[in-house]
């Protein structure tokens, strides 16, 4: 975990409320989140009542919280009945999804409406993106209009005890530009010019396990936070809060990229914020004998977001939410990934702090030296290994960091990356990159349907023109805050005077804490979830 500082006292800022105002009458005291000309967020009809709030938190540091819109009649609670492959499926043995051809839609309508509840077919249109053609995703079934959530809970009790599976939506979560709302979005902007304090990324005390954006956020006594990348959740897809993609903290590197995917670049002074994609290189050399890594402090044979190593099932491509696996690999362990590296088949060679093998573990796990580090082998990377490290021979690991162009990357030890995904915003026009960092899922719209196309609460992050880092969250899942698509989040974050930027992880895990306290509503019914990393706002330095 990061050094500890002193925390400072916010400032109150002014209040400011009003409805969509016309260019000259800004209803916003903090330049750097918005558009020069003062626009309303792109949400709903034009005209809605949008209310703003802007309070200085520290020097630099300020947050505005935007509702927008109201409650709207229209909207309804309803039933979505998964739809099983019908006859004239493409894949008629494929499981119940929210989606499927018209036809296998169809057979189910029909078969609801024999046993006496009233379906409906609904097609699904998505936008097209900047590397996404868009168009029909497939086609839905529903049954019934209630006006809670409890009534469609009933309905869908009624479904099951008659052989079918379904759950209860509110129809404001489908995305449609109608919708009058409401909203709920908060917004930190940092900016450059007079921010003395500092901005950097915090694990906690190691790799393996989560902890919640509000204790990471205390523990370093900082005035604001939010939470950061994709991090392992499932056990069963390596360590739970092992971050699922690139992450680089005080300088390095202690988790590999998800290849080609973006990263959220951070300094500590708060300057020359920046989204970055980046590969990796690794590599183990003793003796003359060169080997090349698979990972960086994550469970052998488990990739979370795929983008790894040839070799890697089902894909070597980035695949959002997918664990692709390996069994044949070599992976490198620091002192930050835990109290022990991975127990299982396979070898490990400990290094001590001079990187002179100590030890060879079969099988693999255990406690590492103080200042030491290991590499651990599976399948037909046991021989490669053995052959490599014996006990007293020196070790020298390698690992670097690669831009877009295959440019060696060297972060100075102020800076920190985050992983991140789709892509939203580059050079102030909207760039939004599902199929490229692995959201578009091959014969399952059902998946892109859910996380891209519906909407969600959000987490994004990215830097205006002036240099401002901004960092905005969106509450969602909700019939109090709609949430917002993956587009409507680039339009979002483009109308909040972004030039780049990019989606962080959100769901559940959205959360923003101010004083130590968090002000936003997380979706998860236990309340705040314990994550991966944060980004921390930390006061002036002492």
């Amino acid at each position: 975990m990061k050094k500890r500082l002193c925390a400072a006292g916010a400032v109150l800022g002014v209040l400011v409320t009003g409805g969509a105002l016309p260019a000259q009458a800004s209803p916003v005291q903090a330049p750097s989140v918005q558009r020069p000309n003062g626009h309303a967020l792109p949400l709903g009809p034009a005209g809605l009542t949008e209310t703003r709030t802007t309070t200085t938190l520290q020097p630099g540091v300020t947050l505005t919280r935007i509702v927008r819109g109201d409650d709207d009649p229209s909207l309804h609670w309803t039933v979505e009945v998964s739809i099983p492959g019908g006859e004239t499926s493409p894949d008629p043995d494929a499981p119940p999804t929210a989606l499927k051809d018209k036809t296998s839609a169809d057979e189910l309508a029909a078969a609801l409406t024999r046993n006496g509840f009233p379906a409906r077919v609904e097609q699904v249109t998505t936008a097209r993106t900047a590397d996404y053609t868009g168009g029909t995703l497939g086609w839905r079934v529903r049954v019934g209009t209630f006006t809670s959530q409890s009534a469609a809970t009933t309905e869908r009790t009624r479904l099951r005890a008659a052989g079918y599976t379904g759950s209860a939506v509110f129809t404001g979560w489908d995305g449609e530009a109608t919708d009058r709302g409401p909203w709920h979005i908060d917004v930190l902007t940092i900016d450059p010019r007079t921010f003395r304090g500092g901005l950097e990324a915090s694990y906690g005390p190691d790799l393996e396990n989560r902890e919640t954006t509000s204790a990471l956020s205390n523990a370093a006594g900082a005035t604001a936070a939010v939470n950061a990348g994709f991090f392992v959740l499932d056990p069963k897809a390596g360590a739970p809060g092992d971050p699922a993609g690139v992450g680089v903290y005080d300088g390095r590197l202690l988790s590999e990229p998800v290849s080609g995917r973006p990263g959220l670049v951070l300094h500590d002074n708060g300057r020359r914020t920046e989204v970055a994609r980046y590969t990796w290189q690794g590599r183990i050399t003793a003796r003359g004998t060169s080997l090349t890594l698979n990972g960086v402090n994550r469970v052998p044979g488990l990739l979370r977001n795929c983008g790894g190593s040839e070799g890697d099932q089902p894909t070597s491509l980035p695949l959002h939410d997918v664990t692709c696996t390996n069994a044949n690999e070599l992976v490198t362990f620091t002192a930050e990934y835990g109290r022990q590296t991975p127990s299982g088949e396979g070898l490990e060679a400990v290094l001590d702090a001079h990187d002179r093998v100590v030890e060879l573990r079969s099988p693999r796990g255990g406690p590492l030296p103080t200042g030491g580090s290991s590499v651990q082998a599976t399948g037909d990377r046991v021989a490669e290994l053995t052959a490599l490290a014996r006990p007293g021979t020196h070790v020298t690991t390698r690992t670097t960091l690669l831009d877009d162009r295959g440019r060696r990357v060297s972060p100075s030890p102020g800076t920190d990356i985050v992983n991140a995904g789709p892509e939203l915003v580059r050079d102030g026009r909207l760039h939004v990159t599902p199929a490229t960092d692995g959201m578009v899922h091959p014969g399952d719209p059902s998946w892109y349907y859910g996380w891209v196309h519906k909407r969600n609460p959000r987490t994004l992050a990215g830097v205006d023109a002036a240099g401002r880092t901004v960092l905005i969250t969106a509450d969602g899942r909700s019939t109090e805050a709609l949430g917002l698509s993956i587009v409507e989040s680039a339009e979002v974050a483009r109308s909040l005077g972004l030039r780049d930027a990019v989606n962080l992880d959100g769901g559940g895990s959205t959360t923003m804490v101010t004083d130590g306290k968090v002000i936003n509503a997380p979706s998860d019914a236990t309340g705040e979830r314990p994550v991966g990393d944060a980004l921390l706002i930390l006061p002036r330095k002492h």
